[in-house]
């Protein structure tokens, strides 16, 4: 079983477990210096363009350039493609409604309230979190402009220079980003898991040779640390296809787990010298494969070789180097038809495709719209509109779940609580001894790459670095004079302590669902998702079956991140079950990259089961195969039975469905034919016996 045996964990005071954590999280990595030097030019350049022509709203321009994905040139495009064109669907939404309510306060309120709806709404709904994000921040950031005494033109020139000025900054950013990203390097996927690999080669090999192992295990306990939330932010954001991405997600997985395998690895486990130098050899040709893009060559394991809980960590480490081979291995090959299907889909779709449908949207939405509310009447009610910052914090910290935003909002509040602290201190102690651009920009480089650099974390800490920047920016950009008053950073901190107070109240109180329970119910979820997606397809109408099959592997793909996501969370949450809180979580874990392994060996027979010109199997083997995914379907739905408390059936069907299936492709596909048609039977039988081998493993430990 792919299974990581939990170790015991040694007591640490809490202080040095923090140092410890730090470390990590601060520690370089190849492409980290090239964004944090993009991010600072580019910042630097806009507060220049904002302090020499006095634009207003210089905090939010001089930030917002931290927001650009800069994954690969065509990512950094296609995100600021999607910032201008959300902010003008959010600035024409902020104008007709303002135009339509301006003159009645009451209807005003309801105006708000209804955008507000909107912003979280959005948010939950729309397949680009990133446009929904935007469109949601500006219309945060322009209300307030509504509410101020002030002429109607005012009022539309204001929202008007808050659009070309975040605009701009995308525009900085992006210039910056296409110049310069040659010259400064990116983050890679492939060569950030070469690295991991090498590592856990390295580890291998010094104990086959008899060599301290001490500094490779250094840096795999560093990796482990990392965790593989940064790799699985640059593949989502890659231009590559569906299915890639799908696959590579699975090899992200298997090999977070394989570093947790090595790091449980002992002498006493590789007393086979033999044994643990294969092994190597098979991890260096994986990781020389990756590098050159090559298809590896399967690396032949026994079935039945998989293990119960009690195998030893150099077992379930072949296991997963063997997956790892598979994966790489089971490339989709796509008709022209389909792909045609694909990009119609992707074209159409704005909606998530249960946003009609799903109550959690709904709900969601009422939340946030409510903390939000609450905290747009509180400061207008008490007359205090230095505070509306608070409205903002309550949408960028809306998450679904209390661990989810219990993190945010730590991360919040302390980031703003320091990057204002700097920017008072600066105003004390720096920038009276100033009196030129050139003194001003030079100190403002330095906090922007400390901050910079904290952006480029985990997302465990990069949203305090997000933080740091706009509580600095706040304190020195919103004016053109150095400010002699503590009122900017007092209302910040004010409107963040409502924001959060309300967040709090609402999110908590009143609808709080813990991230743990979250996590079962998605990992749950998923697992029925996945049944039904092994019973696909159920339309003999060609175009519905690849649309059907396409809206579940996105909803699939999406559960795998949700669940990942919340299971981080569940770090941020206390009370009395927190300890098997944390033991389901680290379960949940484990079984979670073969439940992908199982997705993405689904999708490579997928041609197969829809029966795509090319891929018709005879119909013997369709029949045997529709038995075997059913009896699939069942197991899955079984393990989801377990996880809810309630009994399943342990089925021998499974591998008799099995068993038949393999003998409908032996008749057709002798052993000695080398006919195009026995090979790839051959094939896709081979791919079917990894299902089975991988199915009965995990549903031997859930």
């Amino acid at each position: 079983m792919i299974a990581a045996e939990p170790r015991a964990q040694e007591f640490r005071p809490p202080f040095v477990w923090f140092w410890e954590f730090l470390k990590e999280e601060l520690a370089p990595y190849p492409g980290r210096g090239g964004v944090v030097a993009r991010m600072v030019l580019a910042s630097t350049l806009m507060m220049i363009i904002t302090m020499v022509f006095r634009l207003p709203y210089g905090a939010y321009s001089a930030f917002y350039v931290f927001q650009l994905s800069r994954e690969s040139q065509g990512a950094a495009i296609r995100s600021a493609r999607t910032i201008v064109g959300a902010f003008g669907v959010s600035a024409g939404v902020a104008l007709i409604g303002a135009m339509l309510v301006l003159g009645d306060p009451g209807l005003r309120l309801l105006w708000v309230i209804a955008t507000l709806f909107i912003m979280f709404y959005a948010v939950s709904t729309l397949t680009s979190y990133s446009a929904a994000l935007r469109f949601g921040y500006l219309l945060a950031i322009v209300i307030p402009v509504f509410d101020r005494p002030i002429s109607a033109e005012a009022k539309v020139e204001g929202t008007l220079w808050a659009v070309f000025v975040l605009t701009l900054a995308t525009g900085v950013a992006l210039w910056v980003e296409l110049l310069l990203v040659k010259f400064t390097g990116s983050a890679d996927l492939i060569g950030l898991l070469e690295r991991r690999l090498a590592c856990v080669e390295d580890l291998i090999q010094a104990y086959a040779q008899g060599r301290s192992p001490d500094a490779a295990k250094k840096e795999l306990a560093r990796f482990s640390t990392l965790g593989t939330s940064r790799l699985r932010n640059i593949l989502q954001r890659s231009p590559h296809s569906r299915h890639y991405r799908e696959q590579m997600g699975a090899v992200v997985g298997l090999i977070g787990n394989l570093i947790d395998f090595a790091m449980e690895l002992k002498p006493g486990n590789v007393s086979d010298r033999k044994r643990v130098q294969a092994l190597a050899a098979d991890v260096e040709r994986i990781r020389a494969d990756l590098l050159n893009g090559r298809t590896p060559q399967p690396i032949p394991l026994n079935e039945s070789a998989f293990p119960p809980d009690s195998a030893l960590p150099l077992e379930r480490m072949e296991i997963t180097v063997s997956l790892i081979g598979e994966m790489l291995i089971a490339q989709q090959s796509l008709s022209a038809y389909e792909l045609q299907q694909s990009r119609k889909e992707q074209a159409s779709r704005f909606l998530v495709p249960d946003a009609l449908t799903n109550p959690e949207h709904l709900r969601f939405a009422l939340k946030g719209c409510l903390a939000a509310s609450l905290c747009y009447l509180t400061y207008n009610l008490i007359d205090w509109p230095g505070i509306s910052t608070a409205v903002i914090t309550c949408f960028l910290t809306a998450l679904t779940t209390t661990g989810a935003s219990r993190q945010k909002q730590i991360l919040l509040l302390t980031g703003a609580a320091a990057g204002g602290l700097l920017g008072v201190a600066s105003q004390l102690f720096v920038l009276p001894y100033i009196d030129s651009i050139a003194g001003f920009t030079a100190w403002f480089m330095v906090v922007t790459i400390a901050a910079a650099w904290f952006v480029t974390c985990t997302p465990r800490l990069s949203y305090f670095g997000i933080q740091v920047a706009f509580a600095y920016n706040f304190v020195n950009l919103q004016e053109f004079t150095i400010q002699t008053s503590l009122t900017p950073a007092r209302d910040r901190v004010a409107g963040i302590l409502l924001g959060l107070f309300m967040m709090w109240l609402v999110f908590d109180r009143l609808w709080g669902t813990p991230a743990a329970v979250t996590m079962k119910i998605r990992f749950i979820s998923t697992l029925r998702l996945m049944a039904q997606f092994a019973r696909e397809p159920i339309s003999e109408n060609l175009p519905t079956a690849i649309e059907r099959g396409y809206s579940l592997r996105d909803t699939i793909e999406k559960g795998f991140e949700n669940v990942r996501a919340v299971a981080d969370q569940v770090l941020f949450e206390s009370g009395p079950l927190r300890e098997r809180n944390l033991a389901l979580r680290d379960r949940i874990r484990r079984w979670q990259p073969q439940l992908r392994v199982l997705f993405v060996l689904h999708i490579s027979t997928w041609n197969y089961r829809v029966r795509l010109p090319g891929f018709d199997l005879p119909d013997p083997i369709h029949s045997a195969q529709r038995q075997f995914d059913e009896e699939f379907a069942r197991i899955l739905e079984g393990m989801a039975d377990r996880l809810e408390g309630k009994p399943a059936e342990v089925r021998d069907s499974f591998n008799n469905s099995f068993q038949h299936l393999e003998q409908s492709v032996e008749t057709y596909a002798p052993t000695e034919s080398q006919t195009m048609l026995a090979t790839g039977l051959r094939t896709y039988l081979a791919r079917n016996r990894r299902i089975r081998a991988v199915t009965c493993a995990l549903l031997q430990e859930i």
